[in-house]
C-alpha cells in the first residue's frame, strides 16, 4: 500500500493503525468527526454524502473504521452512521480510484447467544433487535453487495474483543468500574471472552488489505482464545489490587442492569450499562480464526499475558490505576 484512507482516524484502532501505516512509510490521510491538520484528518459526518469524500481521490486502500459503537443509540442514528454512511464511504472510495475497501465489523454479527464453539465465518449472521448488532449486519450487505456487483474489491474484517492501551470498552472503562467497585459479572463469571490485542489486530487487517485472498471474503480475527471473562477481568482487579471481580447469576446481572437502563430512558439520557451488555457477557462460545490463519497467515503475535503486561504499563502511565 502507497496510500491509505482511514474513516474514524482519531479513534482508537484508527489511530493505532494510522501511526503503524506511517511507521512503515505509507502517506494516510484520514476522516473523523474533526480535523487535525496535523494528522491529515478531515471533519466529516459519513451519514451525510459530502466534500468529505475527496479526501479518498489517490488512495489505492480505504479502510473504513468509522462507527456508532454504542448500546445506547437509536436505530435512526445507528442506521445512517453504521449502514448509510458506510455506503457513504464505499462511493468516496470507488470515485477516488481505490483498488481495496476493508470494513470494520464485529463478532457481534453471529449474534450473541446460541452460536456454536469455535464458530465460523460460514455460519449465518443473526439479527437480535439491538441497533448496533442488525446495522453491523447491515453494513456487510452494503459492503459485499458492492463486491458482487464488481464496484471495487472488499474484504470485512470482525474482531473479537479488543483490548490494550487506548482502549475504552475493554481496558479503560473496566478499570474505572473495578476501581468504584461498580462491576460485576453475569453467569458467575463464567461467559467466555475472546481477547484481541489491538497490535495484533493491526496484524490482520494489513494483511487483509494486502493478500489478493482476501479479496471478497470476511475474516474473524481474535487472539485465537477464548477465557473466562473473570480470567480476563480479573487482570484488571489484579492490577488495581483488589480481588476478583464480583459474579452474579445472569438473572440476576439482568434485573441490575434493567435499573440504570430503565432510569437512562425517563431521564433522556444513555448508559452503556444495559441487559444487552449482560448478554454478551455471558457468552458461550468461542470464535475461529482458522479461515484468517489458512487465507492470510495470520498469526498472534502477542500472548494474553504479555498483552496484559503492555496494557498494564499504559495504565500507569496514563494515572488510570490511582
Amino acid at each position: 500500500m502507497e496510500s491509505v484512507l482511514i474513516t474514524g482516524a482519531a479513534g482508537f484502532i484508527g489511530a493505532r493503525l494510522a501511526e503503524r501505516l506511517r511507521g512503515e512509510g505509507t502517506t494516510v490521510r484520514g476522516i473523523d468527526r474533526s480535523t487535525n491538520l496535523k494528522l491529515d484528518i478531515a471533519a466529516s459526518d459519513i451519514s451525510e454524502p459530502e466534500v468529505w469524500q475527496g479526501a479518498a481521490a489517490g488512495s489505492d486502500t480505504v479502510i473504513h473504521t468509522a462507527a456508532l459503537v454504542t448500546n445506547a443509540a437509536s436505530y435512526e442514528q445507528a442506521w445512517r452512521t453504521n449502514v448509510l454512511g458506510t455506503r457513504n464511504v464505499l462511493d468516496a472510495a470507488i470515485a477516488g480510484g481505490a483498488k481495496r475497501f476493508v470494513h470494520f465489523s464485529s463478532v457481534r454479527a453471529f449474534g450473541d447467544r446460541d452460536f456454536p464453539d469455535g464458530v465460523e465465518e460460514s455460519f449465518p449472521v443473526r439479527p437480535d433487535g439491538h441497533t448496533y448488532v442488525d446495522t453491523k449486519i447491515a453494513s456487510e450487505q452494503v459492503v459485499l453487495q458492492a463486491h458482487a456487483a464488481g464496484e471495487i474489491e472488499c474484504t470485512i474484517i470482525r474482531p473479537g474483543d479488543v483490548y490494550g492501551p487506548g482502549s475504552r470498552p475493554w481496558t479503560v472503562l473496566p478499570v474505572d468500574a473495578i476501581r468504584q467497585n461498580r462491576f460485576f459479572l453475569p453467569a458467575m463469571g463464567k461467559g467466555i471472552f475472546s481477547p484481541i490485542y489491538v497490535d495484533n489486530l493491526l496484524d490482520g487487517v494489513l494483511l487483509a488489505a494486502t493478500r489478493d485472498e482476501a479479496a471478497g471474503q470476511v475474516f474473524t480475527i481474535t487472539d485465537g482464545i477464548g477465557v473466562s471473562c473473570r480470567e480476563f477481568f480479573g487482570n484488571y482487579s489484579r492490577m488495581l489490587g483488589k480481588s476478583a471481580p464480583r459474579a452474579v447469576p445472569t438473572p440476576v446481572a439482568m434485573g441490575m442492569a434493567a435499573l440504570p437502563e430503565a432510569a437512562a430512558w425517563i431521564g433522556g439520557t444513555s448508559t452503556e450499562f444495559r441487559r444487552s451488555s449482560v448478554v454478551y457477557l455471558a457468552r458461550p462460545g468461542t470464535y475461529s480464526i482458522a479461515k484468517a490463519r489458512k487465507l492470510l497467515g495470520f498469526e498472534p503475535k502477542v500472548d494474553l499475558d504479555e498483552g496484559m503486561r503492555r496494557t498494564e504499563i499504559w495504565l500507569r502511565e496514563q494515572g488510570l490505576l490511582g
